[in-house]
């Protein structure tokens, strides 16, 4: 498993209209990549699970580093439904 890159990491939580942005910046340019599907892979599923749990997924790199966003939607109602998914 690729170990965690040196220096820095920063988040910052935002609400944006329904839903919450979380954005990750660190100092590897490297951006993730999400793979296929491999039972018998160990780690590195990140961008799957991100995708899997949020309404828009973007990562772009940076003069220093990356910067992911992630938005998450809070929900209509106390039923718990969420509107349709929608790019950033």
């Amino acid at each position: 498993m690729p170990a965690s890159p040196p220096g820095p990491v920063l988040m910052e939580l935002r609400i944006v209209g329904d839903a919450v942005e979380v954005v990750v910046w660190d100092c590897d340019p490297l951006l993730p990549v999400a793979r296929t599907a491999d039972a018998g892979r160990v780690g590195q599923h990140g961008p799957e699970i991100v995708s899997a749990v949020t309404h828009g997924f973007e990562a772009h790199r940076e003069p220093v580093g990356k910067r992911i966003t992630a938005r998450i939607a809070l929900l209509d109602d106390p039923g718990g439904a969420i509107a349709g998914r929608r790019p950033l």
